[in-house]
């Protein structure tokens, strides 16, 4: 075909090294022979590649393969559990979050901070944060692969376009902090946190309250972010066109009429604990208040499932704490706006993640990377791995 050229060498060691990677993390406990029959490789090749991600520590060898019948036993190879670790960190309106995790996914150390970020000293205070998040994988150590960062705004290409409960606007973390991160909205690393780790929901939008309200849309085991990376901006649906101005500069956004902040208000509580407490109580304004987001909560909701087509939701963040008193009066605005629900009715469940997912997401999201492309991996943290390179 006109245009097109033979692959070369590092096009079939990039793809080599996927595969054989992508076959040990899916089949944990194989030898060399049972990676060559799954893979379709030669056991030479799948020797060299396994030799190459053994000396990257991406691979350990253990013990002896089980299997009955004549024959030498391999070696079973799985993930090195002191391999590159994805570090994720959180940037909340309200607090920092830290996750650091193994190359199975495995949560190896995770972090909360406090405090408020709407302030000009956010950069300093996260770049002191990502320090000692750093520390706490030498303390364990295992090496940092990558960082990556959730934020609550809009994002494209790296750089955070608009973060209005941040009060951010073309906002390039890197260069603010001085190092390459891969930087994303939140609720779309929530969402892929909720795939990889959750619910096992091939399709679904994963929804999480704090003070702002983020969605992230999963089809097809995959996530949706839109033509330029702006999809699920659920929180600024507007509910109540009448109602108050929100941070976006609209009227009577979602997140407006059921983020945190409005639902500590209306139930007169100081904290999400505060307000747990009295839900648990039986206090009637909380109680009221809970039922008031529902509401707003089912029309935007609505509006996306019956847009997408979407067959569950998952209530994260906040919202999974308050999952018990929410579901009811969700799943009955739900019916009663989505015309679908009458033969289809749409699934409400709960994150188990909860608050940590995003921050797991953005973790995560480095693993994924190095499974995805090892052969980066290889060639940037091994440069001087020629020998076995060229084979």
């Amino acid at each position: 075909m006109i245009g097109t050229r033979p692959a070369g060498q590092h096009t079939v060691r990039q793809h080599n090294a996927a595969l054989v990677l992508g076959a040990i993390a899916d089949g944990p406990g194989t030898s060399r022979a049972g990676l060559a029959a799954t893979t379709g490789l030669t056991k030479a090749t799948v020797s060299i590649v396994v030799d190459r991600l053994i000396a990257a520590d991406l691979v350990a060898e253990g013990e002896p393969e089980q299997r009955v019948g004549p024959g030498r036993r391999g070696t079973v190879v799985s993930l090195s559990s002191t391999g590159p670790h994805g570090l994720g960190i959180e940037i909340g309106v309200d607090y920092l979050a830290s996750c650091l995790v193994d190359l199975t996914g495995t949560v190896r150390a995770q972090e909360v901070r406090y405090a408020d970020n709407r302030t000009p000293r956010v950069f300093q205070r996260v770049s002191k944060f990502l320090r000692e998040a750093r520390k706490q994988a030498d303390a364990l150590g295992v090496p940092v692969g990558g960082v990556g960062i959730a934020v609550p705004g809009l994002v494209e290409s790296g750089l955070v376009r608009l973060a209005p409960n941040l009060g951010w606007r073309d906002v390039d973390l890197a260069d603010r902090l001085g190092e390459t991160f891969t930087v994303a909205n939140e609720a779309n690393f929530a969402a892929l946190a909720e795939l990889w780790h959750g619910s096992a929901l091939p399709d679904f939008v994963h929804v999480s309250g704090e003070i702002g309200i983020g969605a992230g849309i999963v089809l097809d085991r995959a996530l949706f972010e839109g033509v330029r990376g702006a999809g699920g901006e659920i929180g600024h649906l507007p509910v109540a066109p009448d109602g108050p101005p929100c941070s976006c500069g609209a009227n009577g956004c979602l997140e407006r009429m059921a983020g945190q902040e409005e639902i500590l208000r209306l139930a007169g509580a100081e904290t999400v604990d505060d307000l747990v407490s009295a839900l648990e109580s039986g206090d009637d304004a909380a109680l009221s208040a809970v039922t008031t987001a529902a509401g707003h909560l089912g029309i935007g909701l609505s509006t996306v499932v019956n847009l997408m087509d979407v067959p569950a939701v998952v209530l994260g963040g906040t919202y999974a704490r308050l999952e018990p008193w929410l579901r009811e009066p969700l799943l009955a605005e739900l019916e009663r706006r989505v015309p679908s629900a009458a033969w289809s009715p749409v699934r409400v469940v709960r994150s188990a993640l909860g608050t940590g997912a995003a921050v797991r997401g953005a973790a995560g999201s480095v693993i994924r990377g190095v499974l995805a492309d090892p052969e980066h991996y290889l060639t940037t943290h091994w440069p001087s791995d020629q020998d076995t390179r060229g084979r």
